[in-house]
């Protein structure tokens, strides 16, 4: 552990001479209250252990500062933020078009499509597009939007109920978790 000087703030954290207040409580690596002293006498302290002094608490009176290694902090948290990415699943939204005149084997091979993106975590968007006068007939797309619904109702939830935007009629179904 070397004494540096460390120039960049670190989300919201202050070290060595960035910190502006006069007196501070000063803690010790091991977390033993040092007591408030000045700035100046606490940063010869810092010194002398050969660590970083970090304001962690700077709206506290005094401002509530630590004695600790700032570049191995900042490794540590850069790791545990690499370790939540990790760990966050990524949700996509696959989209499953359909016609309002589908035929039935057609409309089969889309719902086990949609059964497939579901269990495997994402979402889908279901949409019916219209082409010319087909749109005089909302209704038949709502059936159908209905019928795939009902069809995977074992393995999804209608997030979004179908609904006309335009010339498609689009509906949003999730996992069930």
């Amino acid at each position: 552990m070397l004494w540096r000087e460390v120039k960049k703030i670190t989300k919201n954290l202050f070290v060595n001479e960035q910190i502006k207040a006069r007196e501070v409580l000063v803690i010790d690596a091991d977390g033993n209250r040092l007591g408030v002293m000045t700035l100046k006498d606490a940063l010869n302290v810092a010194r002398q252990r050969k660590l970083d002094l970090v304001n962690v608490a700077p709206h506290a009176r005094p401002p509530v500062c630590r004695l600790m290694d700032f570049g191995k902090y900042k490794y540590e948290q850069n790791k545990k933020e690499r370790e939540a990415r990790k760990k966050q699943k990524v949700i996509t939204v696959k989209e499953v078009k359909l016609r309002p005149k589908i035929e039935q084997h057609d409309f089969a091979v889309k719902a086990r499509n949609c059964r497939r993106f579901l269990e495997s975590g994402d979402k889908v968007k279901v949409t019916v597009m219209f082409r010319g006068r087909e749109l005089a007939h909302p209704e038949i797309a709502y059936r159908l939007c209905q019928q795939l619904a009902e069809e995977l109702d074992d393995c999804a939830v209608v997030e979004r109920k179908a609904k006309l935007e335009g010339r498609n009629m689009t509906m949003i179904l999730s996992p069930k978790s």
